[in-house]
């Protein structure tokens, strides 16, 4: 800095004054002071500037799995948001397991992050509740609830809606006797089941069987093989889930069904599995980027100090597609 105000002819409290973006510097100054830091080459210390400020311009975001494409944007999304703000992002996953959600939530406040994004796999799991009990930053929830008693900002979906249209577009096209495969982290998929309860559970003459079990590919095939296999197999099936509709559709091709001719079929979000689908898969749509965008904006404005709002909740909604038709 000091090489700098010799060169450009100023004081250092000015160079200071232009690097850290203070308001009151004029544009004659900045754009003198800014030549000189392009001609010189110089980069100030992040780690120096952090121990000034007793902060660490770091944003911590724990991933239940980011093999989920989902996560993946989501991500991507606060990753974008973070850095033209002149954060960096810090990336755990914890592959599915609650026990790591809860060593990787620790580790980030280990790291002196700032501030942590969460999109955790159980919250009613006791490590992760003691986990995030102990957070002492700012942190705010991606689609996720926050243990029982906790209050914690979120940006959440708002499935039950998008479901709702599924099941009520099913029932329309005379679909009786569906069935629905639900699991995963809770909150996705208890509002998930409650849109097709919304339809099926309050109408007589209309039933949905609900199969719960993990969130994977190979409890979507199993249960999907499991229901085809039943006496009186349904009409219509639901995959409540991106990967659980990777693992049903799996079973579907070799068990030779014609998925829109002998069983209609719903699936959840624009993943490779559906795009290239033939016939075109009738879809839960949501947009998991927009999801990362909102909460490191929130999360920014709580290390500003402004009181944001509590939640936000983005849309979801069904989109039709050939992979559904009338019952034979």
């Amino acid at each position: 800095m000091r090489e700098v105000a010799q060169q450009a002819g100023v004081a250092i409290s000015s160079v200071s004054r232009v690097l850290s973006g203070h308001p009151d510097v004029s544009t004659d100054m900045r754009d003198k002071v800014m030549a000189v830091v392009e001609e010189l080459g110089y980069h100030p210390d992040m780690l120096a500037q952090g121990l000034r400020r007793q902060t660490t311009m770091s944003i911590g975001f724990a991933a239940s799995n980011i093999s989920n494409t989902v996560l993946t944007d989501a991500v991507i999304g606060a990753e974008g948001e973070l850095r033209r703000a002149g954060y960096s992002l810090l990336l755990t996953d914890a592959g599915g397991d609650p026990e790591l959600d809860a060593a990787n939530i620790a580790l980030l406040q280990r790291r002196r992050v700032d501030a942590i994004l969460l999109a955790h796999g159980d919250e009613r799991h006791p490590a992760v509740k003691k986990a995030i009990a102990e957070v002492d930053v700012p942190l705010v929830l991606i689609d996720r609830d926050a243990p029982r008693g906790t209050r914690l900002p979120s940006v959440k979906f708002d499935h039950r809606t998008g479901m709702r249209e599924a099941a009520e577009a099913l029932r329309d096209l005379g679909h009786e006797r569906i069935a629905m495969l639900v699991g995963g982290p809770r909150r996705p998929a208890r509002e998930r089941k409650a849109g097709v309860v919304d339809v099926y559970g309050k109408r007589s003459g209309l039933h949905c069987s609900v199969l719960e079990g993990d969130f994977s590919i190979p409890f979507g095939y199993e249960a999907t093989r499991e229901l085809l296999a039943a006496e009186d197999r349904p009409t219509a099936l639901i995959a409540g889930g991106n990967v659980l509709m990777h693992g049903s559709l799996r079973a579907l091709r070799e068990a030779g069904v014609r998925v829109g001719a002998d069983l209609s079929f719903v699936g959840c979000d624009d993943v490779a599995v559906a795009e290239f689908h033939d016939p075109q898969i009738a879809m839960v749509r949501r947009v998991p980027r927009d999801a990362g965008v909102e909460a490191a904006r929130m999360l920014m404005a709580l290390l500003d100090g402004e009181a944001g709002p509590g939640d936000v909740t983005l849309p979801t909604a069904y989109a039709s597609g050939a992979s559904v038709a009338a019952p034979r």
